[in-house]
């Protein structure tokens, strides 16, 4: 990926934080790694270190960066509890939860695949190029809760399977990060509501007449690179979509 521009009328603090998202970019930085503090950083960039802890804020602001009390700062992780949901807006109508625990995961598949005109387009590749598609299942306390087919540019994601998917514990995202230095860094979402088709309506055990919530998604690493569309199906008899507006 190029580097990104730092435009000469941006304030001070913004250009030291486009520095810093092209250090997360490139990889010096991982993901629950510890960034230099702000002193370092101050003399890194020969700027204050007001401005670099102006930066800093805003880079946890967007949940890129995490601070930690008497700690320092890090690079955040979707393997973190507190992050790991962050895109996830289903909740449970009792919510908080009583007794939901963790989404039990059924892969459906994992398969190689051109990428049809509306995939290529969403992804930013060429029609036709490979994309891996994945069909899961989410279910919360044993019921099928959310079906989702998921596909991926192929080359950043070379090696991955079914099985793969099947035998990590962690979330997907953390997987991602950890296995293919892929970080999902924010999303944008459409939502509407329609009715299931015959497989669809099988897959979440319910009836065909059943209105689902549709949540299409398309995730974003750095430098706005989309590197996922997401189309899930959501059961919401027993759930709602939280999301906080600010």
């Amino acid at each position: 990926m190029s580097a990104l521009p730092i435009p000469a009328f941006s304030p001070l603090y913004q250009q030291i934080k486009m520095l810093m998202l092209q250090s997360l970019q490139s990889g010096e930085w991982k993901p629950s790694a510890a960034i230099p503090s702000e002193m370092e950083l101050a003399a890194r960039f020969k700027v204050s270190q007001g401005t670099v802890r102006k930066a800093i804020d805003e880079l946890a602001a967007e949940n890129l960066l995490v601070r930690r009390q008497g700690r320092g700062t890090f690079v955040a992780t979707h393997a973190e509890r507190q992050t790991q949901y962050r895109f996830l807006k289903l909740t449970p109508d009792d919510n908080p939860p009583t007794n939901e625990g963790p989404a039990q995961r059924q892969i459906i598949n994992c398969k190689r695949a051109r990428a049809s005109a509306e995939v290529a387009r969403a992804l930013a590749i060429g029609a036709g190029e490979a994309v891996l598609q994945v069909r899961r299942v989410l279910s919360f306390g044993n019921e099928p809760t959310i079906l989702e087919d998921i596909w991926l540019p192929a080359t950043p994601f070379k090696g991955l399977t079914a099985a793969h998917l099947r035998d990590y514990r962690g979330p997907m995202y953390a997987l991602f990060e950890t296995e293919f230095d892929v970080r999902m860094v924010r999303a944008d979402e459409k939502i509407r509501a329609i009715l299931p088709d015959v497989e669809q309506s099988a897959l979440l055990q319910v009836n065909p007449n059943t209105p689902l919530l549709s949540v299409e998604r398309i995730a974003y690493t750095y430098n706005d690179l989309p590197m996922e569309l997401r189309r899930g199906l959501y059961r919401t008899h027993m759930h709602h979509y939280h999301n906080v507006l600010s």
